[in-house]
């Protein structure tokens, strides 16, 4: 019975001791969308390449609505085209069609260049945060910081642990 009641006050050590490291820990919880809309930098950057797909999807357009033209011309003169003729109309079609679809992936596709100019403009912008961020945790002794905005699911969060305004008067940044 003794031995019982040992393991059970060693066990009931064991949880005390885990309980009361959890406590200690310090946490914050910050809105990076919050921040990220506040900086102007980011602003500026996001403006610059909402312009940059601009163009590049009205080029696009211009194109699909060139094709559409050739296809529509294609389909009305097709009866009266020589099998010749016909199979070089078609194989313009095919080129310029792939032509257009290459366009596509390249200006955003995956890795494409809208993809690598926001890396340009707007990685720069969210080093600095996350900078201004690790130098806050370290300065508070925070232990987890969480980002409330994308992706994490966070399902309250106390507003005096959200220290977004924190980090952006370490940025230099005013409201």
């Amino acid at each position: 019975m003794k031995k019982y009641m040992r393991i059970g006050l060693f066990m009931l050590g064991l949880f005390l001791t885990g309980s009361v490291s959890v406590n200690a820990q310090k946490y914050a919880v910050i809105d990076t969308r919050y921040i990220l809309d506040k900086i102007p930098d980011y602003a500026n950057a996001q403006k610059e390449l909402d312009n940059i797909a601009g163009n590049w999807q009205k080029e696009i357009d211009a194109m699909q609505a060139e094709l559409d033209k050739m296809y529509k011309d294609y389909e009305a003169e097709q009866v009266m085209l020589s099998e010749d003729l016909r199979k070089k109309r078609e194989d313009q079609l095919f080129v310029k069609e792939k032509t257009l679809r290459d366009l596509q992936r390249q200006r955003f596709g995956f890795e494409g260049d809208l993809f690598k100019r926001r890396q340009q403009l707007i990685k720069p912008v969210q080093d600095k945060v996350f900078n201004a961020v690790q130098k806050l945790a370290v300065q508070r002794g925070y232990e987890f910081i969480l980002d409330k905005s994308e992706g994490i699911t966070v399902i309250f969060a106390d507003p005096k642990l959200d220290k977004s305004e924190d980090v952006l008067r370490e940025l230099g940044v005013r409201n």
